[in-house]
């Protein structure tokens, strides 16, 4: 049986989104890309023919609290859910109230972990009944023809599309490769897109370099942090990793230094990752950076940091790292980064989002013996997001930066919001965005892009095997997010009651 990947009581009670950490990678994670048919040698082809926390935010709060409720207007929903079909609304809020029901979320998890999969006519119906209600809520389509199309409706509703080929690690050189050609193809995708319909690209570095390896990397990277004179020789230049409150405690004794394989394979992973944001460069279309674990973030921010300095379009940013608010350290180390670029002359983007690993992070530093590296409450998460979300908009507003806050928290994007318009910068569609996963907090999607921005949603795709933990993680943050869900379900019903009773008049 799989191991469990979820802490169901503290989601229940935080809302966090969770995944395990040092887990041995899935099967369904590992897998080769979307059209694969048996042979691994075969280049993939997806498209079928056809820390301190700043108090400042509070010390506006005052201020600011007259007109928040009025920046998003969730009143209308007539005009909320404009261009949004009937069919869609029902099953959205049919799809959502499923995922709301906690015995039906713990017993889909309790069959999808169990031997019970393992059985071709049993696992074909599981499958079968995913497809027809989570995947298709959650998810863009097995491939770029049917992202095309989800892509198409979305442009049509006046949402943006962030592309994320759905495979996370990669086991060898082998995989690492089939990724990187999924993500140029999907790179190379969007110029059949509506025009400026997809707003990033999303990769991960799980998938083009092993987790092994970026392990390695994080504890001689940990190291160097403790100790300056260590010397890194395969180390590029890059943006300020740590900050003085980022934890260190994962590296306990100094690493051996990597082996010629290990640089070999580091190399091989750089050029991965230099056709990746050449082929971005060419198609102009950003490129998003996902976050993982404290363990290999390290070696994540690196690649992010360095490639970062190499490519970037005069002024804006082509590379996008993701800061977790839920880290105690979040704030200063993406300030401490963000004026090391600046000083630099290197237009650097971030992601915010608030975290994804907060059970394996705390049993994790639980065991070693130290404090958590998470907030301790949900309170003061809130306020790091509130907090790195106000100085992102107070330097766009100075001309530096760009952020994709990506929240499907009400409140924060009611201040986010906020802010920019009293900066004056709605308009500045390239530097501030908003973003929220494709099937979760609609309301707030067109709430903001209702009163003026730029919104984008995050496209998860590929087949129901290769995507189906991604698809179990949105079940239970569905479950976890309680209040989120259940607005949104409260707004669908009511559009819908106001739509029938204009049929039947």
């Amino acid at each position: 049986m799989a191991n469990k990947v979820f802490c169901p009581k503290l989601l229940k009670n935080l809302g966090f989104h969770v995944r395990r950490l040092n887990s041995a990678p899935s099967p369904l994670s590992a897998v080769p890309p979307l059209n694969f048919t048996g042979d691994f040698n075969a280049v993939p082809n997806l498209v079928e023919p056809a820390p301190q926390i700043n108090t400042t935010l509070h010390h506006h709060h005052h201020h600011l609290h007259h007109n928040t409720n009025n920046i998003i207007n969730f009143d209308d929903v007539k005009e909320l859910f404009y261009g949004v079909p009937t069919m869609k609304l029902i099953r959205s809020s049919m799809t959502l109230q499923m995922a709301a029901i906690d015995p039906m979320v713990d017993l889909g998890m309790w069959i999808m972990n169990s031997k019970l999969m393992e059985m071709p006519v049993f696992r074909e119906l599981m499958l079968g009944f995913v497809k027809n209600t989570f995947y298709e809520h959650f998810c863009a389509g097995k491939d770029l023809t049917e992202v095309r199309r989800t892509v198409t409706n979305l442009s049509d509703s006046g949402l943006k599309a962030m592309l994320d080929y759905g495979v996370e690690h990669a086991t060898d050189n082998e995989s690492c490769e089939q990724s990187t050609a999924a993500f140029i193809q999907t790179i190379e995708s969007t110029k059949s897109l509506p025009e400026s319909s997809a707003s990033f690209v999303v990769a991960k570095i799980t998938a083009i370099c092993t987790a092994r390896l970026l392990k390695r990397m994080s504890d001689l990277l940990r190291w160097e942090q403790k100790d300056p004179s260590f010397n890194l020789p395969w180390k590029q230049e890059s943006l300020p990793l740590f900050a003085e409150s980022s934890p260190v405690y994962h590296t306990s004794s100094k690493p051996e230094p990597l082996t010629v394989e290990e640089e070999r394979d580091l190399q091989l992973a750089h050029e991965r990752l230099r056709k990746i944001c050449e082929k971005c460069l060419e198609h102009e279309v950003p490129l998003l950076i996902d976050a993982e674990d404290t363990t290999i973030q390290p070696a994540i921010d690196y690649f992010a940091y360095s490639a970062a300095i190499k490519y970037h379009k005069d002024d804006q940013p082509l590379i996008f790292g993701t800061i977790q608010a839920y880290l105690k350290d979040a704030k200063e180390r993406m300030v401490t980064a963000k004026k090391a670029a600046e000083k630099m002359g290197v237009p650097m983007g971030f992601k915010l989002v608030r975290g994804a690993y907060m059970c394996s992070e705390k049993e994790l530093a639980s065991t070693l013996g130290f404090k958590s590296p998470i907030h301790d409450s949900i309170e003061q998460t809130h306020a790091c997001f509130n907090s790195c979300a106000e100085f992102m908009i107070e330097e766009i507003a100075n001309g530096s930066g760009a952020v994709v806050l990506a929240t499907h928290n009400i409140e924060s994007g009611k201040l986010a919001a906020t802010k920019a318009i009293d900066l004056g910068i709605k308009n500045e569609r390239q530097n501030l965005q908003f973003a929220q996963l494709y099937g979760m907090a609609d309301g707030l999607s067109f709430g903001l892009r209702n009163a003026g921005f730029q919104v984008s949603k995050y496209l998860p795709f590929g087949p129901v095997e290769q995507i189906m933990h991604y698809l179990m993680r949105r079940a239970e943050e569905n479950r976890g997010m309680l209040s989120t869900s259940a607005f949104d379900r409260q707004l669908m019903r009511k559009e819908l009651k106001r739509r029938l009773e204009v049929a039947t008049s």
